[in-house]
């Protein structure tokens, strides 16, 4: 939690982000995806300084329980002075302990979007999924969090100017934008009127442009001419030697019978997709379903 400190931006976790996406599909399936398909409301997770302390954090908690679908989950929310902004306890259940930072007494409209993210670390621990590492398993639970309809809360959360800031979770603003731009694009839904932090708007609109160019490069035919005009001449020199190009998002292998394959991230689940190169191809990605319109 960021607490009156310096606020990172940019993209530096986008690879774990990206990661985090595909080991969401490949662990929940594209089906169970898509029941997520409308996020938290507002309404269901507002909390004011007029709501009991204690009785309105068990009030949320049970909304995001509901909203992750954990079955017998029951959570007892407490407060402590502490470094960070909450911390769970991830035990057998079906009780888990979760405690939020004194801060949050006085800030109670944010109270949600820590619980969000310390429901999720439950939610995963029922799953199984989990990345090595502390830092890389605090990105996958802040994408998993958004991805999955909560973590627009974590980005509201995120306010910043000359005197003060703070930010909830592990991913810069913008990478919390980024998430939230690939969720809208797959399920049409714009988030952007929940916020009311204009920080995290233009979080969002800036996310919003990266998560726009995944969708942008080539073989993909949306693909602009600078883009397309690399591809071709990557194409020209495929193979190892002193062209081969080590920063494009596409590789070229050879098939079994010598024919000249690429294969690149899918633009909505970053699953690697390998296609025939021979013109104009319709691919569709086995994990998210999204159909590619390439020209290879």
């Amino acid at each position: 939690m960021a607490n009156d400190g310096p606020v990172e931006h940019g993209y530096p976790h986008l690879e774990t982000v990206r990661a985090a996406i595909t080991a969401l599909y490949k662990r929940l399936s594209y089906d169970t995806i898509q029941t997520f398909a409308t996020s938290v409301a507002p309404v269901d997770v507002a909390f004011c300084d007029t709501d009991d302390l204690h009785l309105g954090a068990q009030r949320v908690a049970r909304e995001l329980v509901r909203h992750y679908r954990l079955p017998d989950a029951r959570l007892v929310v407490g407060f402590r002075e502490m470094t960070h902004a909450a911390n769970v306890e991830l035990t057998a259940g079906p009780e888990y302990f979760v405690e939020l930072n004194d801060r949050f007494r006085t800030h109670r409209r944010d109270i949600g979007a820590a619980l969000a993210h310390e429901v999720m670390h439950v939610y995963l621990h029922r799953l199984g999924l989990s990345f090595p590492g502390t830092r890389e398993n605090e990105i996958l639970t802040d994408t998993a969090t958004t991805y999955l309809g909560a973590g627009w809360l974590l980005l509201d959360a995120y306010r910043e100017d000359a005197a003060s800031s703070q930010k909830l979770g592990y991913l810069t603003p913008e990478e919390f934008g980024y998430v939230l731009a690939k969720r809208a694009l797959v399920f049409g839904e714009d988030p952007s009127v929940w916020f009311t932090s204009p920080q995290a708007y233009t979080a969002y609109v800036k996310g919003m442009a990266r998560a726009r160019q995944d969708g942008q490069q080539p073989p993909l035919t949306a693909a602009g001419w600078a883009g397309r005009r690399r591809y071709a001449h990557d194409r020209r020199h495929a193979g190892p030697g002193p062209d081969a190009r080590l920063d494009a998002p596409y590789t070229f292998t050879p098939d079994v019978g010598g024919r000249l394959r690429v294969s690149f991230p899918c633009p909505t689940c970053h699953q690697r997709i390998r296609v025939p190169v021979r013109g104009r191809v319709r691919a569709r990605c086995a994990l998210c379903r999204t159909v590619l319109e390439c020209d290879t």
